[in-house]
């Protein structure tokens, strides 16, 4: 049984809908943290909705945030829980992506998934099962998980932009040639990639301006 998704939003500058960025935050932190990057992006994408979701579960390691699925080094899970919990999690997010498309009255070449960190991994490991392919996929800070699955699983292959700062102690900076690498071998054509020189764990006004230029140019936002 799915768990319903709390999500806060942002409606279209324009009043009308004809787009959507779905924003998935971190390890525990909630859909607020990522939400405030819709004011700087609307004025350029006025018809387009910001819908920002807590993930399902309470984190342990931040008692104030939430977490898509627990990570063994930090809080102590196990490597099942953790497994479990993706599991989870991706059905969770697969039903919240389904809802807000009818409800909204979106295709799903009208949505853009953006994450970052956990979100991140979410986003390319859930976006790539689904099938019909979303617009494209904005990866800040994360990795892919299980790239040793995704050839025999993926069913559709979106854009994807990696963006990464070369000073992340969070996630490796090595996770985005790792993931560029796994996603081309699972037959994507289109992987785009920026780093961020000089950032730690997080989004620098460049990498926003990239992800912005990706989703006006090449999902069509």
């Amino acid at each position: 049984m799915t768990r319903v998704l709390q999500a806060g939003r942002k409606e279209p500058l324009s009043g009308e809908t004809r787009s959507a960025v779905i924003f998935l935050h971190g390890y525990g932190a909630n859909g607020a943290d990522l939400l405030g990057l819709a004011d700087p992006l609307a004025e350029h994408l006025p018809d387009t909705l910001f819908i920002a979701p807590d993930a399902p579960e309470a984190c342990a390691g931040s008692p104030m945030g939430f977490q898509w699925f627990p990570i063994p080094w930090i809080d102590g899970s196990s490597e099942e829980e953790a497994e479990a919990g993706l599991r989870a999690a991706a059905e969770d997010l697969n039903a919240f992506l389904d809802a807000v498309m009818v409800d909204e009255d979106l295709l799903p070449e009208q949505v853009v998934l953006v994450g970052f960190s956990q979100g991140t991994m979410m986003s390319l490991h859930v976006a790539p099962r689904r099938e019909d392919p979303v617009a494209g996929i904005v990866a800040f800070s994360g990795r892919l998980l299980q790239p040793e699955l995704l050839e025999d699983e993926v069913i559709s292959r979106p854009p994807v932009i990696l963006i990464h700062g070369d000073m992340d102690d969070v996630v490796p900076p090595q996770s985005l040639p790792d993931a560029a690498d796994a996603l081309q071998k699972a037959g994507w054509k289109e992987v785009y990639a920026h780093v961020m020189k000089g950032t730690a764990h997080g989004i620098a006004p460049d990498g926003l301006s990239v992800a912005l230029a990706f989703m006006r140019d090449k999902c069509g936002l």
